[in-house]
């Protein structure tokens, strides 16, 4: 069965806080997965040249970030393989974005910079992913005095999974996960997300029961 794929196109600048539109597409991309009946994996374009003009800072308030957070925590928990596209400058709502697909790709040229409001480094959620994917020490430097990282340092630290040029970026090309049906994608992604803050003991019971559920599948398949 070919893997119907689903593109949501997504430019955010370096200067780009989070907006009304920005949620609406996350969530728009989220009911269209979870509205289809066969395969599919999410697409996300990430990325671009940075925003002329001041940042919009006095736009921004907490109760539209808790509203992104929650499209974020989603887009992580969905039951298809979501993949992002890098390119150009990546920071702000983008890196947010990027840091919350299963699979990234970057182009050579992309540069991921953190958040930044008001001149300073932004305290949101994307320290915590940081720190889960690449550990407090590799992600200090970055998440407090700001800086940027290129390609093969995104790739090399495991922000990025693959750098290729744009023609590389044929989602239609991407296979990932292909005999792992929706509900099982979404429990070893969450397993996997719970891990850096979970005891072996607390853990052992999820994991218990996610063999069974596989066995159960793998058995029932013999059978039929």
């Amino acid at each position: 069965m070919s893997r119907s794929t689903v593109v949501i196109e997504t430019v955010v600048g370096s200067a780009d806080l989070v907006t009304e539109p920005l949620i609406a597409a996350v969530q728009d991309l989220c009911d269209r997965v979870e509205a289809e009946d066969g395969p599919v994996v999410a697409v996300l374009r990430v990325g671009g040249p940075a925003p002329d003009g001041p940042d919009p800072d006095g736009d921004l308030v907490v109760h539209l970030v808790n509203r992104w957070e929650r499209a974020l925590r989603r887009l992580e928990k969905l039951p298809a393989p979501t993949v992002a596209l890098a390119d150009g400058l990546v920071a702000g709502p983008a890196l947010e974005t990027l840091l919350s697909a299963d699979y990234r790709v970057g182009t050579p040229g992309v540069v991921l910079r953190p958040p930044v409001a008001a001149g300073e480094p932004w305290p949101g959620m994307l320290v915590h992913r940081l720190a889960q994917q690449v550990s407090v020490a590799r992600a200090r430097r970055f998440v407090l005095f700001g800086g940027a990282l290129d390609a093969e340092t995104a790739l090399a630290d495991g922000l990025l999974d693959l750098v290729t040029g744009p023609e590389g970026w044929d989602p239609a090309g991407f296979r990932l996960a292909e005999g792992l049906a929706g509900s099982e994608l979404a429990i070893r992604r969450r397993l996997l997300l719970e891990a850096a803050t979970t005891s072996f003991e607390e853990a052992l019971g999820a994991h218990l029961a996610a063999c069974d559920r596989t066995l159960r599948r793998l058995r029932a398949e013999v059978a039929s």
